[in-house]
């Protein structure tokens, strides 16, 4: 069975409509800053159309879980990604206000997991893999150094794992094959420029997840 797909930093409701097309399980938008950030008001337009069982998610700084959950029920999100929120509290104090499934981030560097890495996973609905860059949050194209990772990733596998970081369509199966994760996440490997993806390159990253061999654990 192949990986499921999150096509992330969604700027335009064609680009949605196209992931869902191309069979993607969840469509992101940005909520944390950057230059494919939007608005509330931006993103329930970009996701409009986004049919069901999509799930759509929203992505998150430092911000308070009341904040969060306020975008969550105007946006009408599905999941919440959260990379700055610390630890596995702020994942219980935001579950008392939403419905929505909870990612934690683990920003890595190295491919070094923390040392509450088994905590937040326990407190998650889902384990975010991706690379530690200063002054920045995603979306960056650098990779994981993802045989090394692999071998720590079994005490974590309790939860969904969602590999990102530098993921094209010409790595991605690689990185399946090394780290099997349950979902990829990509963004900017599948743009044409920043925030504007690229059809065939998201055409692309469809076929090679759906082509990639997934190791038996």
């Amino acid at each position: 069975m192949a990986a499921d797909i999150k096509f992330c930093g969604l700027t335009r409701a064609v680009d949605a409509q196209l992931a869902a097309e191309l069979g993607a399980a969840y469509v992101g938008d940005i909520f944390a800053g950057g230059p494919r950030n939007l608005s509330v008001d931006q993103a329930a337009a970009v996701l409009a159309r986004v049919p069901v069982p999509v799930k759509r998610v929203g992505v998150f700084g430092a911000v308070s879980p009341a904040e969060i959950a306020s975008i969550v029920s105007a946006a009408r999100l599905d999941v919440v990604q959260l990379h700055e929120s610390g630890d596995a509290s702020f994942v219980t104090a935001l579950r008392k206000l939403t419905s929505a499934e909870i990612w934690h981030v683990l920003r890595l560097s190295r491919g070094l997991l923390p040392e509450n890495s088994k905590v937040i996973a326990a407190a998650a609905d889902g384990i975010v893999l991706d690379a530690y860059v200063p002054g920045m949050l995603g979306g960056t194209g650098v990779t994981l150094p993802w045989q090394e990772l692999a071998a720590g990733l079994d005490a974590l596998r309790s939860t969904r794992l969602i590999l990102a970081g530098g993921l094209r369509p010409d790595n991605v199966a690689r990185a399946i094959s090394l780290v099997a994760p349950d979902v990829v996440d990509v963004s900017s490997g599948v743009e044409a420029e920043v925030g504007i993806k690229d059809p065939a390159k998201m055409k692309a990253f469809r076929d090679a997840v759906s082509q990639a061999s997934i190791p038996t654990l």
